[in-house]
């Protein structure tokens, strides 16, 4: 680290820079976007840190691009850290002491190639959110009138459809013209979904990392690029095992050790990477399904299939598949060019 320490709070019209050299506060004052842009091309090399938020990756890819020495820490460390009430300055200040913690970890960021391929992930999210959203809203209202969804009548659509069509029911016409724009709306969720698909695909083929990574089995272009997102930026620190990086997406049990006795609990429920972690068991139990209907052919096949006779596929299958791929993706992030291994020693 340099001499010059800058804690810096960001918001969204108003970012507090707090100046530290020796220990001591040099100054802590607010500057508008722009200031704080044309103070960072005019000052000297100095460590900024800033607090991990939005925005916080533009941020740093600017002031790296001016010759400093650009940091994000863990909002939820400076908050442990902060001092007093939560204000403007109190926050600045709280993420330059963080910074000078012994042994602190620092969050890597992403680039920009990174933060689009976030962007692409969250949007399809969104628009499944949005579809699922839809599903389920035309079906209670439907149940109000007692129409009740099932296969036999062609599921969602054919139920939409026959309403829309018999004349005989009695709805009046405004309402049908509402659960027309209703499913026309539902369809088009569907259709951006289809869409995002294709981009993801695309994108995932075209980077090496995210291309590399499909070749084990359980992950395609989203579980792909959500690894690379979350492990390759590292969001919870830089990790230097696969243990880590397994802890990071909540693939591992609940450590609480005191005293020298070591207590391990379930694995957590609730983690900062539920998506990754969900798409991940569902992939392994894709996979899981696979093994199951051939013969074994290789020991890998052999060993799912001894554990689901022994234990069952729902009990820690699919996490102990995802245990497997979170150190495999750290010799492909090392080596992205180094082929998969096909099975278990």
């Amino acid at each position: 680290m340099h001499k010059i320490i800058t804690g810096v709070d960001l918001a969204k019209e108003e970012i507090q820079v707090c100046v530290c050299k020796h220990n001591k506060v040099q100054s802590n004052q607010a500057q508008t976007p722009t200031q704080f842009s044309s103070w960072l091309a005019s000052s000297k090399p100095m460590t900024i840190v800033f607090e991990a938020c939005s925005t916080s990756n533009y941020w740093k890819q600017i002031a790296l691009k001016y010759g400093h020495d650009a940091r994000l820490i863990s909002a939820k460390l400076v908050a442990s850290v902060r001092q007093n009430q939560k204000t403007d300055k109190n926050d600045a200040l709280a993420v330059a002491q963080a910074a000078q913690l012994i042994d602190v970890s620092f969050i890597n960021g992403k680039s920009k190639e990174q933060q689009e391929l976030q962007t692409l992930a969250r949007l399809r999210e969104l628009a499944v959110k949005h579809k699922v959203a839809m599903e389920h809203q035309i079906k209670s209202l439907l149940l109000e009138f007692n129409i009740r969804i099932s296969p036999r009548l062609g599921g969602l659509s054919g139920v939409v459809q026959a309403v829309l069509e018999d004349a005989e029911n009695g709805f009046s016409m405004v309402f049908r013209e509402a659960l027309k724009t209703a499913w026309e709306q539902l369809l088009q969720s569907i259709d951006s979904i289809k869409k995002y698909d294709g981009y993801l695909e695309k994108a995932a083929n075209q980077h090496v990392i995210c291309k590399s990574l499909q070749a084990l089995e359980g992950v395609g272009p989203l579980n792909a690029i959500n690894l690379y997102i979350a492990l390759g930026c590292g969001e919870m620190g830089q990790f230097k095992k696969g243990r880590d990086a397994s802890a990071c997406i909540g693939l591992t049990p609940i450590q609480h050790t005191s005293g020298g006795k070591v207590k391990l609990g379930s694995i957590g429920k609730y983690v900062k990477n539920h998506t990754v972690r969900s798409s991940l068991v569902c992939g392994s139990m894709a996979v899981v399904q696979q093994v199951l209907r051939r013969v074994a052919k290789t020991k890998k096949d052999l060993w799912i299939q001894q554990m689901v006779a022994r234990r069952g596929k729902r009990l820690r299958d699919p996490h102990k598949f995802c245990r497997h791929i979170i150190p495999l993706f750290s010799l492909h992030f090392s080596s992205p060019n180094m082929p998969p291994k096909p099975e278990f020693a």
